[in-house]
């Protein structure tokens, strides 16, 4: 696959999934993945090469031709019209027939609700879910026309160990029951191996490994998606405690409450520490970070910053030196038709302006420059609009629009979600060496060995209140998953 640009996509990659088989899809930000998803959902037309559907060359004139044919597709960021119900969002496809009736439809999503364990309020707005709550409206509208394939790319990105667990859950009936194939892709590789029976590694825009789950092994899937032999800081444990953490409280937050599910939230970081938050979705991770920043205006509570009492507003916490980075990034963190560097520099956008009135362009894109360095964002210069850059490197974009001086408290809500194996790591030790230079961290990771090797300590959540309080080198996923669930 070649676009106009020149870009080389795929080179010459051969894919087959068997029906009744679960075959999982992985590679680095870039590899190819979603470009070959494209090509066979009918998104895009392929430059070269063949499609060959249940015995037969085929080739789709659009995304209605393969669905028609059996192909459903959930992918990182499904759109859903927020305005409308879950169950109309669900059955959307099929106003024209009998399901647009109401007892077929809810008798439908009853059906789907048993399948996968998952209950959601049918009657529920898009706009009032969460990222996971509405990722499984997604896997439910693409499961509603019973696929013969259903392709899975970065469905559990957004999802905690809980409704991981039922996505796999799902993936295992519907293989079982109907012999659906599921084309899965993941950046998770320890659920890649547990799901798929079968695995295609793309580096480049070339198959570089392929084969039985059973014949390869975690080292092999890591030197093929990264093109090299995986070392120690790869895939062990890379992070230790910050031994020189000063007793400085950078940030201190008391008798927090939103009806946003905050209920009475006390925490203290102090400068150089992160500070892990752990629980299941919907416990109120994200919603403690909203409420602290002062982007749930419903919030009511006290902060503090290095002693200084600040007023919870977006305004007030950044000019204090406290920045939000959001779990979803395309909704609240970037603007995707902008440039790299009108992105970066939107952060402190005060802060490049002469006399305070007028923009400083050309300091705005040298900064970008060398925040683009710092970070290896691979972008073909500053003036690449977002939309054009793979996930890991948008992700990292977002992080870049926040580091500056000025920045001393980072609420960070899932940093690492939907990127490769290599940007991950790449993220992990930024957000160490921040910390190291006296950055104070309130960190939100649904992966719990992350959040283990990552911070200094771990508050649990649980309904909208702190349950517990772990050192992270003296517990355990299995003890935080405890608490957290409240067993």
């Amino acid at each position: 696959m070649v676009y106009p640009n020149g870009t080389v996509a795929l080179s010459r990659v051969n894919l087959s999934v068997e029906s009744g088989s679960v075959h999982g899809l992985v590679g680095a930000n870039g590899a190819g993945k979603s470009t070959l998803l494209k090509i066979i959902s009918g998104a895009i037309s392929p430059t070269e090469g063949r499609i060959l559907w249940q015995g037969k060359h085929v080739s789709w004139n659009g995304p209605g031709d393969a669905i028609s044919a059996g192909i459903s597709c959930v992918y990182q960021h499904t759109p859903l019209v927020p305005t409308m119900s879950v169950i109309d969002n669900i059955f959307l496809s099929h106003r024209n027939n009998f399901f647009w009736a109401p007892d077929s439809q809810l008798k439908a999503f009853e059906e789907l609700c048993e399948l996968t364990g998952y209950w959601i309020d049918p009657w529920a707005y898009i706009n009032e879910l969460d990222l996971g709550e509405r990722q499984m409206v997604a896997i439910f509208q693409a499961m509603s026309t019973r696929p013969k394939l259903l392709i899975l790319d970065e469905a559990t990105a957004s999802l905690s160990i809980k409704e991981r667990s039922l996505i796999h859950r799902t993936i295992r009936n519907v293989v079982s029951s109907g012999g659906t194939a599921v084309l899965f892709v993941s950046h998770l590789l320890d659920e890649v191996k547990d799901i798929s029976d079968s695995i295609t590694v793309l580096r480049d825009g070339q198959v570089v490994l392929s084969g039985s789950n059973s014949e390869i092994d975690e080292t092999k899937l890591i030197a093929a998606i990264v093109g090299e032999q995986p070392n120690v800081n790869l895939v062990g444990n890379l992070f230790t405690s910050n031994s020189n953490q000063s007793q400085e409280v950078a940030l201190e937050v008391k008798n927090l409450r939103s009806p946003n599910n905050v209920d009475n939230v006390s925490l203290t970081i102090h400068q150089g520490e992160i500070v892990g938050l752990a629980g299941l979705l919907g416990s109120g991770r994200s919603e403690i970070l909203h409420a602290i920043f002062g982007s749930d205006r419903q919030a009511h509570g006290i902060a503090s910053v290095y002693g200084r009492r600040v007023h919870r507003t977006p305004r007030s916490m950044i000019r204090a030196g406290v920045v939000l980075i959001p779990e979803d990034r395309n909704k609240a963190g970037l603007i995707s038709t902008w440039e790299i560097w009108r992105n970066i520099s939107l952060g402190f956008i005060s802060e490049y302006a002469r006399f305070g009135l007028f923009l400083d362009s050309d300091t705005e894109i040298r900064l970008a420059q060398e925040k683009i360095a710092q970070l290896a964002i691979k972008a073909q210069s500053v003036d690449t609009h977002v939309d054009e850059l793979s996930g890991g490197n948008a992700q990292k974009v977002l992080i870049a629009k926040w580091l500056d001086d000025k920045a001393r408290v980072l609420l960070m809500d899932e940093p690492t979600i939907g990127v490769d194996i290599g940007t991950k790591k790449e993220i992990q030790r930024l957000i160490r060496r921040l910390a190291s230079r006296g950055k104070a961290i309130l960190l939100v990771d649904s992966e719990l060995d992350e959040l283990l090797k990552l911070a200094d300590r771990i508050l649990v959540v649980r309904h909208g209140r702190i349950v517990a309080e772990r050192i992270s080198a003296q517990t355990s996923v299995e003890e935080l998953v405890s608490l957290a669930s409240g067993l």
